[in-house]
């Protein structure tokens, strides 16, 4: 089981797959076009997603950027 925090709360992944951060996305619902992703306060560019790991202890910072006028 993987224990970490997401967005400053806490989750828990008892998958049976590893825990990227494009399956935190599916299992999270997230569906905006553009999220910036920290994780342990070192930026993740989007092309990562599918192949970078969450690990157990982990602190996951995903923010969604919207623009408006």
């Amino acid at each position: 089981m993987i224990k970490c925090r997401v967005n400053n709360r806490d989750f828990s992944y008892a998958g049976g797959e590893p825990l990227t951060v494009a399956r935190l996305f599916e299992i999270q619902n997230y569906t905006f076009p553009d999220i910036i992703v920290k994780i342990n306060n070192v930026y993740i560019p989007p092309e990562a997603y599918a192949n970078t790991l969450i690990h157990d202890g982990d602190d996951v910072l995903a923010l969604h950027i919207f623009g408006g006028g």
